[in-house]
């Protein structure tokens, strides 16, 4: 472990994956409303902690920037479970709903854990709605699964129970999403990220997306927007900002 005292920037974000009349989302993103989610990391972070969102940063806003409209949603995969990737779910009321059954199951079984608060992995609204309006959309993920060709899932843990690694093939090569470490120089450096409940899984993590990804993204890179400046993959993979 190391950088005690030092605060890194994070830039959430989410990703859409187009092609074949696929627009899959990997991550809704955080509320319209900020200021739930941030009351709960003020109390255990402190104020320093609290996300900053520019106007029009809101997803479905940058979904209709990208001329793409909620409704027009097929899949939205959500990994981890937590305020910033499930607060939009409604919003995608044609989408079939991918998570970790992994995750669905800790999350229901799971009374006391050190991160895992049970409203700031899925709020209240949208756990109701996952289990009634949208129960017939929802689509527990086995540990190696497919979604559609060409896009597939695999359990990850190390950060949560509920993170796991996408994989989409693109014209510019085989693509990985993932929360499991936050920045490149985590995968680089083989470095597990502080808030890692498994580190043995982290390890295999790097190992498994350095082995398989042209493309190795996470969930909070910022130095990800400036790397790819068109925030487009091989033609067929958006990455927008989800915070």
């Amino acid at each position: 472990m190391s950088d005690w005292d030092q605060w890194c920037r994070l830039a959430f974000q989410a990703f859409l994956i187009q092609g074949g009349g696929v627009n899959a989302l990997v991550s809704t993103g955080p509320a319209e409303d900020l200021t739930p989610m941030n009351s709960q990391w003020a109390s255990f972070l402190g104020e320093r902690a609290a996300m900053r969102r520019e106007p029009g940063q809101w997803l479905p806003d940058q979904l209709r920037a990208l001329s793409v409209e909620p409704e027009e949603i097929t899949q939205v995969i959500l990994t981890p479970l937590q305020l910033y990737t499930t607060s939009n779910v409604a919003h995608f009321p044609n989408a079939e709903i991918f998570l970790a059954e992994r995750g669905w199951t800790h999350f229901h079984r799971t009374k006391r854990h050190p991160h895992d608060d049970r409203w700031s992995s899925i709020p209240p609204d949208v756990l109701t709605y996952l289990t009634h309006d949208a129960w017939d959309r929802v689509r527990l993920l086995a540990d190696e699964d497919e979604i559609v060709p060409g896009l597939r899932t695999w359990w990850a843990g190390a950060h949560h129970r509920a993170s796991i690694v996408v994989e989409a093939d693109t014209e510019s090569g085989l693509v990985t999403i993932t929360d499991a470490y936050f920045t490149r120089r985590n995968l680089d450096q083989r470095h597990p990220i502080g808030i890692c409940e498994n580190i043995y899984e982290a390890l295999d993590v790097f190992d498994r997306v350095s082995e398989v990804a042209d493309h190795a993204l996470t969930l909070y890179d910022p130095d990800q927007l400036t790397r790819y400046p068109g925030r487009l993959i091989g033609g067929s993979t958006a990455e927008v900002s989800g915070g």
